[in-house]
C-alpha cells in the first residue's frame, strides 16, 4: 500500500512541476493527511481492566460489560462517540498506554487516592473500600489473624499502594505479602491454599462471595482495610475531554440513569456506593 501510495504522489508531483498547479509543499501536506487517517476523533476508547467484576468483566457469552462500562457507553451515545472498550492485558502498564494515546480514559474500578496528580480526573463517582476475603474454613476471623499468614494482592492495584503507604504497618505483620497479574489466579490460589487471603475492593469481593461463587466458601471480613473514591482518568491536561465526559455524566445522574444501571447490580451492593452530587 505505502509503495502505491509513493508511486502515486510521484505522479502527482512530476505533473504538477510541469504545470505549476501544485507545489511541493502541498504534495507533502497531502502524504501527511493520508498517514494520519487512523486517528477518529469519533471514537471513545476506554481502558479498562477485563477481570474487575462487576464493574468491567466479560459475560458468559465472551461479551465485556459491568457498572463502568454500561456507564461510559451511555457518554459515548450521548455524545455521538463510537464506544471502543479496551481491555489491558498488564494493569501495571495503564498509566504507560494511557500516556501514548492508547485509549482516552481509564474507566475501571480506578481510585483516585494517591494517584492524584498521576492523571487528570473527574469527579468521585463511587465510594470503594479494601477488604479481605479468606475461606470460610481458614479459621481468621479479623485483621489481627492474617499475623504470619500469606497474602495476595494485585500488583499496580490501589490495595497494594495502600498496604505499601498507608498500612505498611499492618503489611508488615503478614508472613508474606505476594503480588499478583490479576485476581482469577488469587482466587484459584485461594481455593487451593497457595494463599491464606486476598486483599481487594469490596466490589469485587461482593460478586466473588456472591450467589454465582457460594460453593466456593469465602468469606469478607467485616473490618475494610481502606477507604477510597473512584473517578475516571485522563492523560494529565486532557481538561477538554474530562469536561465532555464530566458534562454528561452529570446529567446521567441527574436523569437518574446512573441509579437505573446501578440497579443492575444490586446484588453487588453498587448503587450504595453511589456518589450523588
Amino acid at each position: 500500500m505505502m509503495k502505491r501510495i509513493l508511486v502515486i504522489l510521484t505522479v502527482i508531483f512530476a505533473a504538477s512541476l510541469m504545470i505549476g498547479s501544485v507545489s511541493a509543499e502541498g504534495i507533502f501536506d497531502i502524504f501527511s493527511s493520508s498517514s494520519n487517517s487512523g486517528n477518529n476523533e469519533s471514537n471513545f476508547i476506554v481502558g479498562f481492566n477485563p477481570e474487575f467484576p462487576p464493574f468491567t468483566y466479560k459475560d458468559d457469552g465472551g461479551n465485556f460489560t459491568g457498572f463502568d462500562l454500561e456507564l461510559a457507553q451511555e457518554v459515548a451515545k450521548r455524545n455521538n462517540w463510537t464506544f471502543v472498550p479496551q481491555p489491558i492485558i498488564d494493569w501495571n502498564s495503564k498509566e504507560v498506554e494511557i500516556n501514548s494515546g492508547e485509549f482516552d480514559c481509564l474507566w475501571s474500578e480506578f481510585t483516585i487516592d494517591g494517584r492524584e496528580s498521576d492523571y487528570t480526573w473527574s469527579d468521585p463517582y463511587f465510594n470503594n473500600s479494601q477488604v479481605i476475603v479468606v475461606k470460610n474454613s481458614s479459621g481468621i476471623n479479623s485483621a489481627d489473624d492474617l499475623k504470619g499468614k500469606t497474602v495476595e494482592v494485585q500488583g499496580g492495584s490501589s490495595a497494594l499502594q495502600s498496604l505499601n503507604e498507608q498500612n505498611k504497618t499492618f503489611k508488615d505483620t503478614f508472613g508474606k505479602l505476594t503480588e499478583i497479574r490479576d485476581y482469577n489466579t488469587g482466587f484459584m490460589d485461594l481455593e487451593s491454599g497457595a494463599c491464606d487471603a486476598l486483599i481487594i475492593d469490596v466490589g469485587m469481593a461482593n460478586y466473588r462471595v456472591g450467589e454465582k461463587f457460594s460453593d466456593k466458601g469465602f468469606k469478607i471480613l467485616d473490618e475494610p482495610v481502606s477507604h477510597e473514591k473512584y473517578g475516571i482518568g485522563f492523560k494529565k491536561g486532557n481538561t477538554e475531554l474530562r469536561d465532555k465526559v464530566q458534562k454528561t455524566l452529570d446529567e446521567m445522574f441527574k436523569d437518574g440513569t446512573v441509579d437505573k444501571i446501578a440497579q443492575k447490580y444490586d446484588e453487588y451492593k453498587i448503587s450504595e456506593g453511589l456518589i450523588h452530587k
